[in-house]
């Protein structure tokens, strides 16, 4: 008779305990408060979205959020619907399971869709679907998590600027980075860096990408866990933050925190 054993206890993956791994360059960060400020942001992403998603399908039923992937609002148009997430992921609105596997990633055509992006100002769906991509007889209409425009990357090359990538786009869509220009909002701790002016002007950093730079921030004294940062280090030079963006922020129509 073969003695019983006991169950082994299955290790939880981090998408189930919901914690993000730390890059390994910050774990002995000093500023242990802003990393974890950065995480819950990150974490409060899919929270936000699961519960969008229960809100669109409980109002389906109305004009504004009612729609069919590929209808035809009039002669020779289609029309399809877009979401893009905090990571920069972009994927079909009705996508039920929204993960990097259902994502789309054909560089081609992300290419293709952002750079032709602009605000919706079609007279359809407006509220629900603030940015727009027009190929040919073709709408397709952006909501997002966030932003329209999310950094996931930052490409530096010997002689060449430094720039932000944004969306999947690789180095076919990128802005210069501004060090002085990053802002972190005071009550998501989620960091924003200047956008191309279609997708309306700002965008957000991704968390990975935000953890990375926030061993640069600078702060006040004794400001390290509740307050801004006032200066970011980078390049051997000390930048001022102008916090460009949350005067700009004021008037802007995107959306999420702003």
């Amino acid at each position: 008779m073969i003695e019983a054993q006991p169950p082994r206890r299955r290790r939880r993956s981090q998408a189930e305990s919901g914690a993000r791994a730390v890059h390994p360059r910050l774990r002995h960060h000093r500023q242990p408060d802003v990393i974890l400020r950065l995480q819950r942001a990150s974490a409060q992403g899919s929270w936000i979205e699961e519960v969008a998603m229960a809100t669109r399908e409980r109002s389906s039923d109305g004009d504004v959020t009612s729609y069919t992937q590929g209808q035809n609002p009039e002669p020779k148009i289609r029309e399809y619907f877009y979401y893009i997430d905090h990571q920069g992921q972009l994927f079909l609105d009705d996508t039920k399971v929204k993960n990097f596997v259902t994502c789309f990633k054909d560089q081609h055509f992300l290419v293709f869709f952002f750079s032709r992006l602009k605000c919706n100002q079609s007279g359809r769906y407006q509220q629900d679907f603030p940015f727009l991509s027009l190929c040919g007889r073709e709408r397709n209409f952006l909501r997002c998590e966030d932003q329209p425009v999310v950094f996931t990357h930052l490409l530096s090359e010997a002689g060449l600027e430094e720039r932000l990538s944004y969306c999947g786009g690789g180095t076919k869509l990128t802005v210069p980075f501004r060090a002085e220009s990053l802002f972190m909002h005071p009550v998501s701790g989620r960091v924003y860096h200047p956008g191309p002016e279609r997708g309306g002007g700002v965008g957000l950093v991704c968390s990975a990408l935000a953890i990375e730079l926030s061993s640069h921030f600078e702060y006040a004294p004794g400001q390290e866990s509740t307050g801004q940062p006032t200066h970011f280090l980078w390049g051997g030079h000390r930048h001022t933050l102008t916090k460009e963006l949350e005067k700009l922020s004021q008037k802007m129509h995107v959306c999420g925190e702003f």
